[in-house]
């Protein structure tokens, strides 16, 4: 599966954005979806994942309450809203496909090229 991640831009504290990942692969549906992000000099972090059945979330702690993931399968995308943003969730976001539910990067396959997200004070 290919992946494109689009949607990032420079937003203030407080403002909203919404990242998109698009997938060429007929077989979205079957993939466990993620969302990660890495700032210079960090590991790459989970932020959110999406099992196969809609409401099957999970998410990191910085941004429960404030992200929700979620996926159109017809359209073959996923979603990223980004509410409350706050000046550390300034970071590059992947998204990124496996067949079994996981959260630790090493444990995706697959991966969209990355979206800035900059987020000023």
């Amino acid at each position: 599966v290919q992946l494109q991640a689009s949607g990032g831009g420079l937003v203030q504290a407080g403002g909203s954005l919404r990242l998109s990942c698009s997938s060429s692969g007929r077989t979205f549906a079957s993939y466990y979806m993620g969302w990660f992000r890495q700032t210079p000099g960090k590991e790459r972090e989970f932020v959110a994942r999406h099992g196969l059945s809609a409401g099957s979330t999970y998410y990191a702690d910085s941004v429960k309450g404030r992200f929700t993931i979620s996926r159109d399968n017809p359209k073959n995308t996923l979603y990223l809203q980004m509410n409350s943003l706050k000046p550390e969730d300034t970071a590059v976001y992947y998204c990124a496909a496996a067949l079994f539910p996981r959260s630790e990067p090493t444990q995706y396959p697959y991966w969209g090229q990355g979206t800035l997200v900059t987020v000023s004070s």
